[in-house]
């Protein structure tokens, strides 16, 4: 008998701890969402609920892994853009 309540235990707090993640995550994504047109840090709040995702699902890790690809592609190419345009006497800009 005491084999079957661990294990059912067991079986309840992962269920229950996943259904947590996924209320919280979701909540966290869809304000993110909603950040979007209202005034606030829309996509990194989206990023924040996807990595509280991605602790119970591999989608929301996989999803995470690609914003994190694209975003990096995209600086290096805004980057790649601002030198190209900038006068070769120019000081580079501070930071």
């Amino acid at each position: 008998m005491d084999r079957r309540v661990k294990q059912t235990w067991s079986v309840t707090y992962r269920t229950a701890r996943r259904i947590v993640v996924a209320v919280i995550g979701a909540t966290v994504v869809l304000l993110g969402i909603a950040m979007l047109v209202l005034p606030g840090p829309g996509l990194l709040t989206i990023v924040g609920g996807l990595a509280i995702l991605g602790l119970e699902f591999a989608f929301a890790r996989r999803w995470l892994h690609r914003m994190k690809v694209t975003t990096k592609k995209t600086v290096e190419e805004v980057k790649r853009r601002v030198r190209s345009k900038r006068p070769d006497d120019a000081p580079p800009p501070a930071v």
